[in-house]
């Protein structure tokens, strides 16, 4: 009996000569959650588009329900059962769940839209997959994991019988997920098949009937799950074998580097995005920042860096003002800052690696001199970064246009750590990079604890945060709502209770711990 998909001797070639998938065979099971999983650059993403027809094949054949077919675009896989829910959501905000889920099928009722049986339409495949939204709420107004929901219910409503889940989990709580996972199986006891990309081997472990490793655009292997360990698929993805445990000395902690107190900052929409923010951040700790994404973390980040300014409030580093300055001022006062978005505020990509690497000190002996730059000795300099933090490029006058994401980011996360910083501010360290990329970033925050420097760690993989964090506060709409003095002493459930807004601790009980 044939698979319910076959993909046979896929290859894809792009005109600049990067070969992302080379002679792939993948193959799914009707009624199966199949996880797909491999570093950033392995080839899953460019192989389900081209199962989603968004890429055409350079060479290879699609086999479906036993039928050889020829995907040509998006809608022509949805007219044969494919949907895909992309990890950026493909919504209108202003519009309702309702209007989103039957957008492109509306009901008509003498040529115009039906709404009353829109949401009738939704409140009814809703029940039936037990994924709960509200049916007359704007997009915009409702959470991220309901936001997930609605796309996964749109193309239920298109017919969809196969889904490619991409990353789903990425910005969800542990309750929101666990949600997700029970629904996707209710799929499939309904008959429908999920495959389910993803960087997160306990979710593999979790969810997956069968995994399949990708690496350098190849299969390395497609297992039953419940036969492989974490550790056997994270040696298969990076070819090597990777710590998944981060192993963090006990905590030395000195004197307060960072002081924030009632830091606030309003939007020029007038939106208040943080509200009365406190807290302390003390020499050779880390302080996480749990939240689930868009409640002001990323605000807290950039007043502190220097990118926005304060409205209220202060925040004073060695007891130095740190707001309303330059990042150039920022930096001199002891401040290194690992951006969330390393392409918008990382990296130059058409710079070289050296250049890089000094762009925040190159005005400064000995990297100038007598007004001139020195060249060799940036070059050179360049050059001990990239041995010194495993940079895979063969010298430092690389454009860093030519590395990998993960490579990317060693060179932001070296240029930060060689400043010899007070105060580190991590902000998404090791998003969009693989596994043996994060091992290594963790290992950096680890050896920079140790070292004595303060360090304030924002991220929305939650894990992340649990393991690396000496001391963590969790954020919701704009105000810390929790604060966790002992970051060992907490569990996922505890703190995705109070980044849903369910909990919320007094705030004498907080400032004890702050």
């Amino acid at each position: 009996m044939s698979s319910l998909i076959e993909m046979r001797q896929i290859s894809k070639l792009y005109p600049n000569g990067v070969l992302a998938n080379d002679r792939v065979d993948f193959s799914v099971e009707r009624g199966e959650i199949h996880a797909l999983v491999g570093e950033n650059g392995a080839g899953k993403t460019t192989l389900m588009k081209i199962l989603y027809g968004m890429e055409a094949p350079t060479e290879g054949e699609i086999w479906l329900r036993g039928q050889r077919v020829h995907i040509r675009s998006p809608i022509d896989a949805i007219r044969r059962g494919i949907g895909m829910v992309h990890q950026n959501f493909m919504l209108i905000p202003s519009f309702t769940v309702a209007q989103n889920i039957v957008l492109g099928r509306e009901p008509l009722d003498r040529g115009l839209v039906n709404y009353t049986e829109a949401l009738r339409i939704t409140e009814q495949l809703s029940k039936e997959y037990g994924l709960k939204v509200e049916a007359d709420a704007t997009i915009d107004s409702i959470p991220v994991g309901m936001r997930q929901r609605v796309e996964i219910l749109k193309a239920l409503h298109w017919g969809a019988e196969i889904l490619i889940l991409d990353e789903p989990t990425a910005v969800l709580t542990p309750q929101e997920t666990r949600e997700l996972f029970t629904a996707i199986r209710k799929l499939t006891e309904r008959g429908k098949t999920v495959i389910f990309i993803t960087h997160k081997l306990r979710e593999v472990k979790e969810i997956s009937d069968r995994v399949t490793v990708m690496r350098n655009g190849r299969v390395m292997g497609t297992l039953k799950t419940a036969e492989a360990s974490e550790t056997q698929i994270a040696r298969m993805m990076v070819g090597r074998e990777v710590f998944m445990v981060v192993d963090k000395p006990p905590v030395q902690r000195g004197g307060v580097v960072l002081q924030v107190r009632d830091l606030t900052h309003i939007a020029e929409t007038g939106h208040v995005r943080l509200r009365n923010i406190s807290f302390n951040v003390y020499a050779g700790e880390i302080l996480g920042v749990a939240g689930v994404e868009g409640n002001g973390q990323t605000e807290l980040v950039e007043v502190l860096a220097g990118l926005r300014p304060a409205t209220f409030g202060t925040a004073m580093v060695d007891g130095q003002s740190l707001l309303n300055h330059t990042p150039r001022k920022v930096r001199e006062l002891g401040v290194s800052h690992i951006p969330e978005d390393r392409l918008t505020y990382g990296v130059a990509l058409d710079a070289n690696v050296a250049e890089n690497t000094v762009v925040d000190r190159y005005y400064r002996p000995p990297f100038t001199r007598n007004g001139f730059l020195s060249v060799g000795f940036i070059m050179e300099f360049g050059n001990g970064l990239i041995r010194q933090f495993s940079i895979m490029a063969p010298d430092a006058s690389v454009p860093v246009r030519a590395l990998s994401g993960g490579n990317m980011q060693k060179v932001v996360v070296a240029r930060e750590f060689s400043s010899q910083p007070r105060l580190l501010i991590a902000a998404q360290p090791t998003r969009g990079i693989d596994v043996g990329a994060t091992e290594f970033v963790h290992q950096q925050l680890i050896q920079k604890r140790s070292e004595g420097c303060a360090i304030l760690l924002v991220s929305a993989d939650l894990n992340e945060v649990m393991s690396l964090s000496d001391r963590i506060v969790v954020m919701y709409n704009g105000a810390i709502v929790g604060v966790f003095p002992d970051a060992q002493k907490v569990t996922e459930e505890e703190l995705g209770a109070y980044m849903l807004g369910l909990k919320k601790q007094d705030p004498a009980e907080m400032e004890a711990y702050l």
